[in-house]
């Protein structure tokens, strides 16, 4: 017998493990991502501590070709006893191929790299939570116009079309509340109608009066003869309980001796 045994129920390798997803959805999903790396509050929920940061999106210059240089940059604090999980740490986007930066920042644990025109949703939001702190290159930053558009210019891709905000401004409670909207609505209805509740007829006779006017007559004849009925069975009990006269339960009697003789004397067994 084995120590530990095998795992119960292993995971098959032919299990459908990838899905298809459109390609716009992607897209979406992608420039979504960006977006959110620009905005300081999904970027400290994630624990990235940008509170030195000048400014976000962060840009900097192309210069960083050692590694020296590269953690000068990130300022980042080691991370010891950390030998099976590292957390993420920030994202390198650069735009130029081949550039010494890469080889740079390859080195430090938890800091990824990622060229511009091959950025990965996986690494731009790691475990599908958005917000991840992203450095940008000048070269990067200024090639995503063409890359993604904008609202002004189209892009690279064919048929595809920057998304744009529903809403110019998100305070919803201050667009409704606005003097533009409300002197347009109706105004608020203080007569509430309720539907009234329904009564069963069944149970309640002037419901069942307006149905059938008849019903109350009908009820009044069932009440009558069932009273009738009532009064004739305790006439009969009453009769069958009274108590018999002495004089008539002797004749009852005496007729009842005198029909057993008669029955006898009739009979072939009298001998008997």
């Amino acid at each position: 017998m084995c120590r530990g045994g095998r795992m119960f129920a292993p995971t098959k390798i032919w299990r459908r493990w990838h899905r298809k997803i459109k390609v716009n959805q992607k897209r979406y999903a992608v420039v979504s991502a960006i977006a959110s790396s620009a905005v300081p509050s999904p970027v400290m929920a994630r624990g990235h501590k940008i509170e030195s940061v000048p400014e976000l999106p962060l840009v900097i210059g192309d210069s960083a070709e050692k590694t020296s240089a590269a953690i000068d940059i990130l300022k980042q604090g080691k991370t010891r006893n950390r030998r099976y999980i590292s957390r993420k740490g920030s994202l390198i986007v650069y735009g130029t191929e081949g550039a010494k930066l890469v080889k740079a920042f390859r080195n430090i644990p938890g800091v990824e790299v990622a060229n511009v025109e091959r950025l990965n949703l996986l690494k731009l939001a790691p475990g599908g939570h958005l917000g991840r702190f992203v450095i940008w290159t000048k070269s990067a930053f200024e090639k995503l116009d063409s890359i993604d558009g904008s609202f002004d210019k189209t892009s690279e891709k064919k048929g595809y079309i920057l998304p744009r905000s529903k809403m110019v401004n998100a305070d919803l409670a201050r667009t409704i509340n606005s003097d533009e909207v409300q002197s347009v609505v109706k105004p608020i209805k203080k007569k509430v109608k309720r539907a009234p509740m329904k009564k069963n007829p069944l149970k309640n006779l002037n419901t069942m009066l307006k149905l059938n006017p008849y019903a109350k007559t009908a009820r009044r004849m069932s009440l009558l003869a069932e009273a009738q009925r009532v009064k004739a069975k305790k006439e009969k009990l009453d009769k069958k309980r009274a108590q018999i006269p002495k004089e008539e339960a002797a004749a009852i009697k005496a007729a009842g001796k005198a029909w057993y003789q008669t029955m006898i004397s009739d009979s072939d067994y009298t001998e008997f």
